[in-house]
């Protein structure tokens, strides 16, 4: 492709630009949201029919993990891949610009999205159907998959605003007085920190004239670093409000437990991946002379997201807040790769966000069915669930054993990088802050785990008496509750097992974030730049 260039008699565009047609190859870069919004608007007009809808969902998500599969492929083999609406080229047109974590990212949103769909056949109500709750699923999945891949910072601004009304939809679905005032919390945070994302984005525009993100990490390097910082700044505390980092996390537990089961997994799965994705794509990717600059900030606030939050969940009696602070130090481990923008650390937090997505979904899948066997949400009124389904006692450990990093499962893998990472910069702080959240996780998830499972009754004087208010799980619970989820369990085991597939994605992942030079050039931007290497670029860990 050829050189932008303006004059100021006229602007030379690529002639390509005017006579070739986007190759119908590059369409499976923009299908998933493509699909997911069709499907969205035909459930929409199919409202009143209650009949089909569930099933017509569930081909629409499948339908798209096909296409994300597709693409990830695609990606891998050829490198990041771009297409910019209406044979317009960037930064003029609108750009889908997707690399190895985008598509990852997405992909993994997909399956998530798709355990949901089959997790509540076995309790919808009607009412819920008839309100739109396929719809509202398949639009978020629209607008995750959409900030995944999209190349432009306003694009991933009108991403956020759709993801913020179906999420708010979802969130009120049921009517109870807790979930208006979980909405309530959530939705006043969520908008103020789409302001501050929007007031970055003005500021962004007047400083180097583009909302393109490789433009922008080009143009960024020529600009003064005080505004640059200022800019970058407001990026941290938009996305770190998204992401629910310390200090501003307190929404989530308040919030993310009030809904049905299902729509927390989703929430879990899905939001807060990406507002750590937006931290790691505007503060790595675009604005690296930013966080350079916010280091020491960055890391205190690794620090103590990854040693309160479990602390959090620590004090907690109702599973599933608890599970919205496993949530949160998470993201702390993610702010610690933030923190160490090398080849291990880049690619331990995307790993991570990988591992995230699966796992909290998991859990919550997980602590929804508890919710159901024992009728409550108190963990001080559970206990004996071992003895009533020793499958799903197992099924919980394993994930408490994942988020906590225990070997041999998938999260163990990631925060191995972020050591190794931390040990080759003499990053002690942050070395010893993941341990801590590692040591407290397991600590406050096994404490979780013996008091619904390993306890015989209910806590107090009739601890040791048989828990006679258990229900057994229906046949239906069992097909659509526990068989989903199983799935997501064994997605963790597999790669936990045989991360060779994941450490390579990670590995490219990191360095087309690092190494900006082949993201920019799928976007037929024209700067100097050398061929990157990929395999030759070697993070230095061997599963």
């Amino acid at each position: 492709m050829g050189t932008n260039l303006v004059n100021e008699e006229t602007l030379v565009l690529p002639k390509a630009m005017i006579e070739v047609a986007t190759n119908a190859a590059d369409w499976v870069i923009i299908l998933p949201v493509v699909l997911a919004l069709l499907g969205a608007a035909i459930l929409l007009m199919l409202r009143s029919t209650l009949r089909g809808q569930s099933v017509f969902a569930i081909i629409v998500v499948m339908a798209i993990i096909f296409i994300d599969v597709l693409l990830l492929l695609k990606i891998l083999e050829f490198g990041p891949q771009t297409m910019t609406m209406g044979k317009w080229l960037a930064p003029f047109g609108i750009s889908f610009s997707v690399d190895v974590i985008g598509a990852a990212f997405a992909l993994a949103g997909a399956v998530v999205t798709l355990v949901v769909l089959i997790y509540v056949q076995a309790d919808i109500a009607s009412r819920e159907v008839k309100y739109g709750f396929y719809t509202l699923v398949l639009l978020m999945l629209a607008g995750v998959s959409g900030a995944f891949m999209t190349g432009d910072l306003f694009n991933l601004y009108v991403w956020f605003e759709v993801m913020l009304i179906s999420s708010f939809g979802l969130i009120i679905m049921g009517g109870r007085k807790i979930q208006l005032d979980g909405a309530i919390k959530y939705g006043f945070l969520n908008f103020l920190a789409t302001t501050f994302f929007l007031i970055a984005l003005g500021y962004i525009y007047g400083l180097v004239g583009t909302l393109n993100m490789a433009d922008i990490a080009i143009r960024a390097g020529d600009a003064p670093v005080g505004p640059i910082s200022a800019i970058g700044a407001l990026l941290l505390l938009a996305f770190g409000m998204k992401a629910a980092a310390f200090p501003v996390n307190a929404w989530l537990p308040a919030s993310y437990h009030t809904p049905h089961p299902a729509v927390s997994a989703l929430f879990g799965g899905l939001l807060t991946k990406v507002g750590v994705y937006a931290l790691l794509r505007t503060l790595i990717l675009i604005l690296p002379s930013a966080r350079e600059f916010l280091d020491p900030l960055i890391t205190g606030l690794a620090v103590a997201t990854l040693i309160l939050a479990p602390l959090g969940a620590l004090s907690q009696t109702n599973l599933r807040r608890a599970i919205g602070f496993f949530l949160i130090g998470g993201v702390g481990v993610v702010m610690a790769g933030l923190a160490m923008p090398t080849m291990r650390g880049v690619a331990g937090a995307s790993i991570y966000v990988f591992h995230s997505m699966l796992s909290i979904a998991a859990l919550y899948l997980l602590a929804g069915l508890i919710e159901r066997m024992s009728g409550t949400d108190d963990t001080r009124k559970m206990g004996g669930i071992y003895n009533a389904s020793s499958l799903m006692s197992i099924l919980f450990l394993v994930m408490i054993f994942a988020i906590a990093g225990l070997p041999p499962f998938l999260g163990f893998w990631p925060k191995l990088l972020l050591i190794e990472a931390g040990a080759s910069q003499g990053d002690v702080v942050l070395i010893v802050a993941l341990v801590i959240n590692s040591f407290i996780t397991l600590i406050a998830g096994t404490r979780l785990w013996s008091h619904i499972f390993w306890r015989v009754g209910r806590e107090g004087e009739n601890s040791e008496q048989v828990n006679d208010r258990l229900e057994p799980l229906s046949l239906k619970d069992k097909w659509f509750g526990i068989a989903p989820t199983s799935i997501l369990v064994i997605i963790v085991v597999w790669f936990g097992l045989f991360p060779n597939v994941v450490f390579d994605a990670g590995r490219t992942a990191a360095a087309d974030l690092l190494f900006s030079e082949r993201y920019i050039q799928s976007t037929g931007i024209d700067m100097d730049i050398e061929n990157i290497d990929i395999e030759n670029i070697d993070i230095e860990v061997k599963p």
